[in-house]
């Protein structure tokens, strides 16, 4: 993606998850797809060796996508490869700064920063709630009776509180293994970027950690907001000082 559409795509992509705005979620997208669209057209031109342009060839070549489908995954990959990245960041670093021991331990043994990813998505997931399933037979689930073909939306965030799975869970405990957490999903609907996700969060925290030695909320806590979105869990803005 250019960087100069850059600006352009993060206010669409936020858009996208506008809660209660229907009007603003429509318009984002026929935005972000018409985007896309233009985009594929300029691969098709000058083609590259980027991932989209692999897209492009498999639809041109065999045929192997519909070209509505092509926009669609083009769409997907770039919405949900820095969105909930951006998210995870921010939801990552507010519970370490809100528990300074914590951040001193990683900060003294940076080795220790992949296995607390898995412990930092756990315990505020960017990703809080799943997109809809439907149940194809009744089940009953927790004591609940839920009939067939109706919509499912599963609580990511309340399944990484399971006090059954992860005892004491609303401690952040970076000794803990938590890599059976959802935040990336679960079988065949695990995330496919998850692998880069990871990779991202723990170049970007090893960075923090080590360039701002200091860095610490400007704000109280209890200041910060989150953004009114849906399916996503995040801040509407960081304040700190380094």
């Amino acid at each position: 993606m250019p960087e100069a559409d850059r600006a352009d795509v993060r206010r669409w992509s936020a858009d996208l998850f506008a809660s209660g705005a229907p009007d603003v979620i429509d318009s984002a997208s026929y935005a972000i797809a018409d985007y896309m669209t233009g985009l594929v057209a300029a691969r098709r031109r000058s083609p590259g060796t980027a991932l989209l342009d692999r897209l492009v060839a498999a639809r041109d070549g065999s045929d192997r996508l519909s070209e509505q489908e092509l926009v669609s995954l083009g769409v997907l990959l770039l919405v949900a490869g820095h969105k909930t990245t951006t998210n995870t960041l921010g939801n990552a670093l507010l519970a370490l700064l809100r528990h300074p021991a914590e951040l001193r331990r990683l900060r003294t043994r940076p080795e220790l920063v992949p296995g607390a990813v898995d412990e930092l998505i756990r315990f505020d997931s960017a990703v809080s709630t799943a997109t809809f399933r439907f149940t194809t037979e009744a089940v009953t689930l927790g004591g609940t009776e839920i009939p067939a073909g109706v919509p499912v939306l599963v609580a990511i965030g309340a399944a990484n509180r399971d006090p059954q799975r992860f005892p004491d869970p609303d401690r952040l405990d970076l000794d803990r293994d938590a890599s059976a957490h959802l935040g990336f999903g679960h079988g065949i609907h695990r995330c496919l970027g998850a692998p880069l996700a990871r990779a991202e969060t723990e170049i970007a925290l090893r960075a923090a950690l080590d360039r701002f030695p200091g860095i610490r909320l400007a704000v109280p806590a209890e200041q910060l907001t989150y953004r009114h979105t849906r399916l996503v869990r995040g801040l509407a803005a960081l304040p700190v000082q380094v």
